[in-house]
């Protein structure tokens, strides 16, 4: 029996245990339900409850334990299946004869959500804390390999396969402050602005027009993005002010990955933020224009205030975006590992790193293989900085709502 078939076997018999539920709950007062303690619609969904959740749970664990049980064979995963569907039938007789007039339903569905609620909560959780250990224990395995110091602090990035790699992280770190940076410079403002324009100024006709233009800019592939970078932006940037200012002759350069990138970023910034002030209460506004505030005088003093914090959240997902970029940064910012100033000169980021790191054939248990992983330990604290920086900011300007 296929999964696939159990799964709709599982799912019939939910389907049939609410029908069947909630007509005998009908059928034991006559039709009365006045008499009933629920409503039938509670019994149908409660016997549905256990006709469904159990097998399902039977499957998913099932389906976690098989690869972590030595010696496993195909013929206990044969079982599997048949197991889910009797536990099923189980479920349904079970449901089934639990219902009597007096049997609180609604309560039991009620403590069965609640329960499932948390249930997804903790997967969350549980994802979340996967993804750090697994970051945690293969950087530790890098660093029994090689000193961290010399990652932490080293200025050279010259990975070697077979000894003598010098795998300093700062190039790479610089690399990816740097072309963020440019990429907010331009989409914060621009962002921001358009936001503004949108939510205080704008027309309904207008803004419905140019809000939905704006998103179209995060449907786009970064792909995309990248070919733009590659074959419109880096041009025009080499030939416009590289060379003419004697800064370089490339066109894969941070300014290009950095604006392209923050094109990109704009209506992450934009869309967040205009629904951010429109939820500012009116009543603000208008206290403001009746103490004789100008609208540009209520929107600098009362309305971005008020707004801040859902800004700064806006704009926190903006360089999230940002660090974690990979395409934009190989297409249009090269691949050289360097610490330099000059932002038409071709540098690159820790993502674009990870990717070639553990791309080919490579022995997994080397540290040049391994230094993906605490490249992206390092990601990690960085974007769990911004979030606590954030965080700050939030409460620091909320208090003065409250």
């Amino acid at each position: 029996m296929s999964p696939l078939t159990t799964l709709i076997i599982i799912l019939g018999l939910a389907g049939l245990g609410y029908l069947l539920g909630r007509r005998r709950a009908v059928a034991l007062v006559a039709g009365d339900t006045r008499q009933l303690h629920s409503r039938p619609a509670y019994h149908g969904w409660l016997v549905a409850l256990l006709a469904a959740l159990p097998p399902l749970g039977l499957l998913v664990l099932g389906g976690l334990a098989g690869p972590l049980i030595p010696g496993a064979t195909h013929g206990a995963g044969a079982l599997l299946a048949p197991a889910a569907a009797l536990l099923a039938l189980a479920g349904l007789g079970v449901g089934l004869a639990r219902i009597s007039p007096g049997f609180r339903a609604r309560n039991a569905v009620e403590r069965v959500i609640g329960l499932l609620l948390i249930l997804c909560s903790l997967i969350a959780i549980a994802t979340t804390l996967g993804i750090v250990l697994s970051l945690v224990f293969e950087s530790a395995s890098f660093f029994r390999l090689y000193p961290w110091h010399e990652f932490l602090f080293g200025t050279e990035w010259t990975p070697r396969f077979g000894g003598g790699s010098k795998l300093g992280m700062l190039p790479l770190l610089w690399g990816t402050l740097y072309i963020s940076f440019i990429a907010l410079l331009v989409a914060v403002p621009i962002g921001l602005f358009a936001a503004i324009y949108m939510s205080e100024y704008a027309s309904r006709r207008v803004r419905a027009v140019a809000k939905p233009a704006i998103e179209v800019l995060a449907g786009i592939p970064t792909i995309v993005y990248g070919l733009f970078a590659l074959v419109t932006v880096g041009p025009l940037i080499r030939d416009w002010l590289a060379q003419p200012l004697g800064l370089g002759d490339s066109g894969a350069s941070v300014a290009t990955a950095g604006l392209v990138m923050g094109i990109m970023l704009i209506p992450f910034v934009s869309s967040l933020s205009d629904d951010i002030i429109n939820a500012v209460p009116q009543s603000l506004r208008d206290g403001a224009l009746g103490l004789g505030s100008t609208p540009s005088e209520t929107i600098r003093h009362v309305v971005i205030p008020a707004a801040l914090p859902g800004i700064v959240g806006a704009v926190l997902l903006a360089a999230s975006r940002a660090i974690g970029e990979t395409m934009i940064v190989v297409l249009g910012a090269g691949a050289m590992a360097r610490i330099s100033g000059n932002p038409f000169e071709a540098m690159t980021t820790i993502t674009v790193k990870i990717v070639g790191q553990l791309t080919g054939d490579n022995d997994f248990n080397s540290p040049e293989t391994l230094v993906a992983f605490a490249l992206g330990l390092t990601l990690f604290v960085m974007t769990l900085g911004l979030n606590v920086l954030a965080l700050y900011i939030v409460r620091k300007y909320r208090e003065q709502y409250e």
